[in-house]
């Protein structure tokens, strides 16, 4: 019987088995350390916008911020251009630029960091997924390429070590990652508990906390965040409550060139 090539390949494309969670993460992050170093020669614009919510979810004040961000040493760092539409004023400025130059300085000794990772951040996919039940295998397409996705649930009796691993256990949600490429190409994640913050609780964040990130692929070689949407709901110490609807969206990715250099002053090569 002869059979279309064209329903061959999709045969196979089909019966073609799922890798291995834990071999794939690792290919992930072996990925993600050989582009840091390319990252670092580039960067983007940032726009950030903040809805204070009321407790109703309506939108009680708006905040935007522009920044400039770029890589030293794998961590990430922003440097802000504008507040509310307004430039900053000349010690503004200058107060920011020696933030930026000590933030260099510090980066520049510490150990390589993840370049997708925000910074606070410091834990990569690696140390997340193995408190994670990964459940839920499947292709699917986005943005017409074929990615890998899993469900996961942050699993309560997994050992976790420092903040960031603790609250890894309380999440859940989906994450997609490019088949092709081994890069993270969305995540949506939400708190299926409180998380209480600090020995003496001094904050909370609460359940339904959520966030979704996702990356674009620039290049064959590159990918860049470019989206991230964080609907925080927390109780400070004191304070009523605290909900917040965060969007950022990055863009105008570029090469360091002279002009970008004298502006942002990253180190010299």
């Amino acid at each position: 019987m002869n059979v279309p090539l064209f329903a061959l390949a999709g045969l196979l494309l089909v019966e073609a088995p799922m890798p291995d969670p834990a071999t794939l993460v690792q290919e992930i992050e072996a990925h993600q350390r050989s582009l840091d170093e390319l990252r670092e020669n580039y960067t983007f614009h940032e726009i950030t916008r903040t809805d204070e919510l009321g407790a109703n979810g309506s939108v009680k004040d708006s905040t935007t911020e522009e920044r400039d961000v770029f890589f030293v040493n794998g961590h990430r760092i922003a440097r802000l251009l504008k507040k509310n539409g307004r430039e900053l004023t000349e010690g503004e400025r200058k107060s920011e630029q020696e933030r930026i130059q000590r933030l260099i300085e510090k980066d520049l000794k510490l150990p390589p960091g993840h370049a997708y990772n925000r910074r606070g951040e410091n834990v990569g996919l690696g140390q997340i997924l193995p408190l994670m039940k990964i459940s839920n295998p499947r292709r699917i397409p986005l943005n017409g390429r074929s990615t890998l996705a899993f469900d996961f649930v942050g699993d309560p009796h997994a050992k976790a070590h420092g903040l960031a691993e603790n609250a890894a256990r309380k999440i859940a949600g989906t994450v997609w990652i490019d088949e092709a490429d081994r890069e993270v190409a969305r995540l949506e994640a939400h708190f299926d508990d409180n998380f209480r913050i600090g020995a003496g609780f001094v904050a909370s964040l609460q359940k339904g906390t959520s966030l979704v990130f996702e990356q674009s692929r620039l290049s064959q070689a590159l990918w860049m965040p470019s989206v991230s949407e964080i609907h925080l709901a927390a109780r400070e110490l004191l304070v009523k409550g605290v909900r917040r609807n965060i969007h950022i969206r990055d863009s105008d990715f570029r090469r360091f060139d002279t002009e970008v250099q004298q502006k942002i002053a990253p180190p010299a090569r």
